[in-house]
């Protein structure tokens, strides 16, 4: 795992009428007093977004519909896990759960199946100032999003 990533598997109560499943709460330990905003995005099968990092910014990311692999590398050289990366698979046919990406780690993801709704979280406002994009070829993260 990556320093300050963490992940909350999710129960989806599940009936003949479908489901129903929480998300997050204010009081989960990884998320108090954090609430910025919360935005919505959706892609296609075989697109992949990479690479999107922040300076302040702590994202929780939730997919809803569809399945992704969600890739991270850690930038923080003052992190115990600096230049690590880590694969995680998220969505409907991997299990509900919510992933915290702190600032300072770089973050992607590749559409298994799609559509692809994403959900997530941020601690603060869109400041397009502490938005960072790092190309999804990047020779220093090394990482093949065609594979």
């Amino acid at each position: 795992m990556i320093e300050g990533v963490e992940i909350k598997e999710l129960i989806a109560h599940k009936d003949e009428r479908g489901f129903f499943c929480e998300i997050i709460r204010s009081s989960d330990n990884f998320f108090q007093n954090s609430f910025g905003q919360l935005s919505h995005s959706m892609a296609h099968k075989g697109v992949f977004k990479a690479w999107h990092m922040h300076k302040k910014q702590t994202d929780w990311m939730y997919v809803s519909t569809g399945n992704i692999k969600l890739v991270l590398y850690d930038t923080r050289k003052d992190s115990k896990t600096y230049g690590k990366l880590i694969e995680i698979f998220v969505g409907e046919k991997y299990g509900r759960k919510v992933v915290k990406v702190p600032p300072g780690v770089a973050h992607g993801y590749k559409i298994i199946n799609g559509p692809m709704h994403i959900i997530y979280v941020t601690d603060r406002e869109y400041d397009s100032n502490d938005e960072l994009r790092i190309p999804h070829d990047d020779p220093e993260i090394g990482y093949n999003w065609v594979l």
